[in-house]
């Protein structure tokens, strides 16, 4: 039904060409991250979710982590803002990061399954948009881990 509805939405779009505002959250522990899979489209994809009126980005981030897996994220972290113009839409995500969080079982109807994957190992089929930011961040964390200790002010 999830998957008609989809359709249905899709439909929608490329008649009315709406704005989009969503909030996707980087989840990462360990090297890990964790992607869910959803019951109404293919593919891996960080938790995430539209902005509700009202709502702040931030608090968008955190109340979408928690419905869909469980997640009561400690510290949160803005990443960047990224627009995608693909299915007839200015669909435009604002990404943070947790590496801080707790996760207690939920079950959520959008969301089949969760997992968490190595950063180095992604399953082939991550939504590619979720690919290149998991690929960017990756390469961050490598660079900071071979590039040159500088001294701090005050330790000279």
């Amino acid at each position: 039904m999830l998957r008609l509805i989809y359709r249905l939405y899709k439909v929608f779009l490329f008649f009315v060409r709406p704005l989009t505002l969503g909030v996707r959250v980087m989840m990462v522990r360990g090297g890990e991250v964790l992607l869910v899979r959803q019951t109404y489209m293919d593919g891996w994809f960080m938790p995430g979710g539209g902005v509700k009126k009202g709502e702040t980005l931030e608090q968008a981030a955190r109340r979408e982590a928690l419905e869909e897996v469980g997640a009561e994220l400690k510290n949160v972290s803005l990443l960047g803002a990224y627009t995608n113009f693909t299915e007839w839409k200015s669909d435009h995500n604002i990404l943070f990061i947790s590496t801080d969080f707790i996760l207690k079982p939920r079950r959520d109807r959008e969301v089949a399954e969760a997992r968490f994957f190595p950063l180095g190992a992604l399953p082939p089929d991550v939504w590619p948009g979720h690919r290149r930011r998991l690929e960017e961040y990756r390469a961050r964390l490598n660079d900071q881990r071979h590039a040159p200790q500088v001294p701090q002010f005050g330790e000279w």
